[in-house]
C-alpha cells in the first residue's frame, strides 16, 4: 500500500476556496481505480492548514491519480492560493500483523 500525506497553507482570504476545490478533488479521486482511502481535514491549531490522508493500492494506482489531468490542475489551483510551497509526502508501507 502506498500512503501519501500533503498540506497546503491558504491565505486567510482564500481558504473557503481552497476547502471547496479540495473537497471535489477528494470525492473526484476516491472512485479512480486502486484508491483506498482519500480525504482532506482542516487543521484544529491551524484554521488556514488543509492537511490530505490518501491510500492507494500500489504504485500504479497513484501514479495514474497523479497523471489524471483534473489532479495535475487541482495540485496548480491550490498552490496558487497558498502562502507557502505545499507539501507532500509518500510511503510505502505494509500492515502489521499482531
Amino acid at each position: 500500500m502506498i500512503i501519501v500525506t500533503g498540506s497546503v497553507l491558504a491565505r486567510p482570504e482564500t481558504i473557503e476556496e481552497a476547502l471547496r476545490i479540495s473537497l471535489q478533488h477528494v470525492s473526484r479521486s476516491r472512485l479512480e481505480p486502486g484508491c483506498l482511502l482519500h480525504c482532506v481535514h482542516r487543521d484544529v491549531e491551524d484554521d488556514h492548514r488543509l492537511m490530505f490522508i490518501e491510500h492507494w493500492a500500489d504504485r500504479h494506482a497513484l501514479l495514474a491519480h497523479f497523471a489524471v489531468p483534473e489532479s495535475r490542475a487541482f495540485a496548480k489551483e491550490v498552490a496558487a492560493l497558498a502562502t507557502a510551497p505545499t507539501t507532500i509526502e509518500i510511503y510505502e508501507a505494509s500492515p502489521i500483523r499482531l
